[in-house]
């Protein structure tokens, strides 16, 4: 099947596709608050933040319908399955709508698939039980988060990621993602000075399409920084992207004509 090379979209729904992502480490608290008032500005899908900045974001962004996602286990998914499931339950009992949770790789390279499954069914069942703290404002009355599961694919066979989507299938889970943004493949020859990273690609972004159940979404992160790259992975069926840089690419669509009107566009 031939891959399309058009979609129907308007300027608010390409915001919405976007979670706009305030993780690197070096991030002061004053450059997230400043990243937090451009999701909000942009109307983007959420902020994505560390567990620790659930508070501010959901200051700054009330009376949005900007939603506040928190990760966990990030970047590297080493935490313990106990560990995870308290930082998940902390970050949604301060706030959080979402978690990004990172699985842990090195159970997956190994084979280890009944810890695999265990430990997202555990942390699906937290996310998924507790009630998000809305501060009282009565917007999160009943309201419960959910999960999406990071798989990092640039450490992973085809085999290992299509399996892992069936598992978070089974389970029931919100979202599968490729990748965190922050993951480094050391490539062949061992030159400390050749790390790469690719994040989502196509492949990958088929594959996992093709291998989840209808009801499971698929987010992007890490390699999606430019217009086109974000129309090309929508037109594969991606629900969210995580994107750093949100500001360039809602600028680049109002520079090529998009509006609020849904019109046909096309990507290089």
């Amino acid at each position: 099947m031939a891959e399309p090379t058009t979609i129907r979209t308007s300027l608010g729904g390409i915001a919405k596709l976007i979670d706009h992502s305030l993780l690197h480490p070096t991030m002061t608290d004053a450059e997230i608050e400043a990243g937090l008032q451009v999701a909000r500005q942009h109307n983007v899908a959420a902020a994505c933040v560390k567990p620790y900045s659930v508070p501010v974001a959901r200051r700054i962004l009330a009376g949005t319908d900007v939603l506040v996602c928190a990760v966990i286990g990030f970047p590297h998914g080493n935490s313990t399955t106990t560990t995870k499931v308290a930082e998940a339950r902390e970050a949604v009992l301060a706030g959080a709508h979402e978690i990004d949770m990172v699985v842990n790789v090195g159970k997956v390279l190994g084979g280890d698939w009944e810890y695999v499954r265990s430990e997202i069914s555990t942390i699906n069942d937290c996310v998924t039980s507790t009630p998000v703290n809305g501060g009282g404002d009565g917007n999160d009355d009943g309201q419960t988060a959910i999960l999406k599961v990071i798989f990092e694919n640039d450490f992973l066979e085809e085999q290992q990621i299509a399996l892992l989507c069936r598992i978070c299938t089974e389970i029931g889970v919100a979202y599968v993602k490729t990748s965190t943004g922050y993951g480094f493949v050391k490539q062949p020859g061992g030159d400390g000075n050749t790390y790469s990273y690719q994040g989502a690609t196509v492949p990958h972004l088929k594959l996992m399409r093709a291998s989840c159940g209808p009801d499971v979404k698929i987010k992007a992160a890490g390699g999606v920084r430019t217009l086109d790259d974000l129309l090309r992975v929508m037109a594969l069926g991606v629900s969210r992207v995580g994107a750093t840089v949100t500001v360039a690419i809602l600028e680049e669509a109002k520079h090529r004509g998009m509006t609020d009107e849904p019109t046909e566009f096309s990507w290089k």
